[in-house]
């Protein structure tokens, strides 16, 4: 289901000629105000030696990397995920397929620049992009500026509208014995 969202107070919706409850397929509450729309991305890779290891737009010091078609940035996955499917875009295998050889290898970062555009394009600004990386090591919270100042360039952000946070799995499961790394992302868009 999706909603369309003011910062009108709730008891202004009934009685406001601005909205209007439809019946549409989408069950959509509609306004002639401001939208927002609110996206979740999960992304996960193997981890192998012998392999780069890129996360949030930089590299990463390790003996192991991440393993996939692209770069493997799970960071950048997650929120392209997150963007796309707040503006109704499907997901990263729809807009980016790994059945594509002119995407294999390619920087994320330009995969996250189209993304924007395709955001843009839809009318869309990013209000914030909140994002947790699970990996149990190598240590990165030291490298989270880098990162959060690589990705708000790439998008043309500000540093305050992206968080990005580490946690570790607590020595458990795939990620806990090295063997993965994922990330999760929620990203509010506004409609300008």
């Amino acid at each position: 289901m999706a909603f369309e969202l003011t910062s009108s107070p709730a008891h202004q919706l009934a009685s406001s000629p601005a909205y209007q409850l439809t019946s549409s397929p989408a069950h959509q509450l509609t306004s002639s105000r401001a939208m927002i729309r609110i996206g979740f991305g999960f992304d996960t890779h193997a981890m192998e030696s012998d392999h780069n290891f890129r996360l949030g737009g930089i590299d990463i010091p390790h003996s192991k990397g991440p393993v996939g078609h692209s770069d493997a940035d799970v960071l950048i996955h997650a929120i392209i995920d997150a963007l796309l499917g707040a503006a109704g875009l499907r997901d990263i295998g729809k807009q980016f397929p790994d059945t594509d050889p002119a995407l294999k290898d390619i920087d994320s970062r330009i995969l996250l620049n189209k993304t924007m555009q395709l955001i843009r394009e839809r009318g869309f600004s990013v209000g914030n992009i909140d994002t947790t990386i699970v990996l149990q090591y190598p240590k990165i919270s030291h490298l989270i500026p880098e990162m959060i100042s690589e990705l708000t360039k790439a998008m043309d952000l500000e540093a305050g509208q992206l968080s990005i946070k580490a946690k570790t799995s607590e020595k458990l499961g795939f990620i806990g014995r090295g063997e993965g790394i994922s990330a999760y992302a929620v990203v509010l868009l506004q409609k300008v």
